[in-house]
């Protein structure tokens, strides 16, 4: 959703390509229950609180700024959405992920438990309302299962058979995962690489890490060592 122009309040609201799959199932599976606001396009280190015309005028050059119309790709859009958060708190919420770059063999199970830091005072703790769980290819996995927020929202636990990529998004407090058994995706590579991004519903706090799956089938799931591999949005 975007703005057209600046000087009149014009709405643009178009479905993302994950809004579109869903209307195209015809199944119940499209409703819309909420919405959130973002400011992508917005530079505040253009706020001059010394504008020469006085400083009704601090922010001009941010509100002549051209806005973005809205497009379909949710992967690059509404990256910087609007919180609310309560008075005197300095911290940003952060989230952060034990399992942090999740590394498979074929056929391997998984989970994601995130928590978030700093929300309203707490130092950690899983938001009350859950977590957004986005993969970007979900052909990599024989299941994503979203849970603790009531079966309503769990995901598929079956494989999708696609010639595209294609990402499904599931909401829970954990996200548990298999990879696909069968040498089908592969071709000539020996791995196979997606990303899962993961949002707080409460703070918007969003997390993306890349999920690694290998073709050979011996030996344990393993972990990539190090001390982070998240990205903050």
């Amino acid at each position: 959703m975007g703005y057209l122009d600046n000087s009149s309040i014009t709405v643009d609201a178009i479905l993302t390509k994950k809004g579109r799959e869903l209307l195209a199932r015809n199944d119940g599976s499209f409703n819309i229950t909420s919405f959130a606001l973002a400011d992508d396009e917005i530079d505040y280190s253009l706020f001059n609180e010394n504008h020469p015309n006085g400083s009704q005028y601090s922010g001009e050059a941010i509100e002549n700024m051209p806005l973005l119309e809205a497009f379909p790709d949710e992967n690059n859009i509404m990256k910087h959405k609007l919180i609310t958060l309560n008075k005197n708190i300095t911290s940003i919420p952060i989230i952060t992920i034990s399992n942090q770059a999740p590394n498979l063999n074929k056929g391997g199970v998984s989970s994601l438990n995130p928590k978030t830091v700093n929300y309203n005072g707490t130092s950690t703790i899983i938001e009350p309302s859950g977590y957004i769980f986005t993969v970007k290819d979900r052909r990599l996995f024989s299941s994503f299962i979203g849970s603790g927020q009531g079966t309503a929202q769990s995901g598929t636990t079956s494989a999708i058979s696609s010639t595209i990529a294609v990402s499904e998004t599931v909401v829970g407090n954990t996200l548990a995962f298999t990879a696909i058994s069968s040498d089908s995706l592969f071709g000539v590579n020996d791995q196979l690489i997606t990303t899962i991004t993961i949002e707080g519903r409460d703070t918007g706090a969003r997390a993306t890490i890349p999920v690694t799956i290998n073709k050979k089938t011996s030996g344990a799931t393993q972990y990539a060592r190090g001390t982070t591999a998240i990205e903050k949005q």
